[in-house]
């Protein structure tokens, strides 16, 4: 899942572990946030939300993330039709 985290961190001059010490994850857990390798529960992301004070839904990309799903869904339903 694309997020804005590495955006948002590197905009309110944060290391990685700066933000994990703020929101109680590891280090390694960021930067796999920020690498797409990883996406945060919930709570993890309202507390990054807060941190950054923007939205959940701007944090995680939220609309875009469901578009690309969306339009991923329907390549897959229209290669299983041929």
């Amino acid at each position: 899942m694309k997020t804005k985290v590495r955006e948002l961190r590197l905009q309110h001059d944060l290391t990685q572990q700066q933000l994990a010490d703020m929101v109680h994850v590891t280090a390694r857990t960021i930067l796999s946030i920020e690498k797409g390798q990883y996406s945060p529960s919930l709570m993890l992301a309202y507390r990054m939300a807060q941190v950054f004070g923007v939205s959940v839904e701007e944090l995680c990309c939220l609309k875009e993330n469901m578009e690309m799903e969306d339009d991923h869904y329907e390549e897959v339903s229209k290669s299983e039709l041929h």
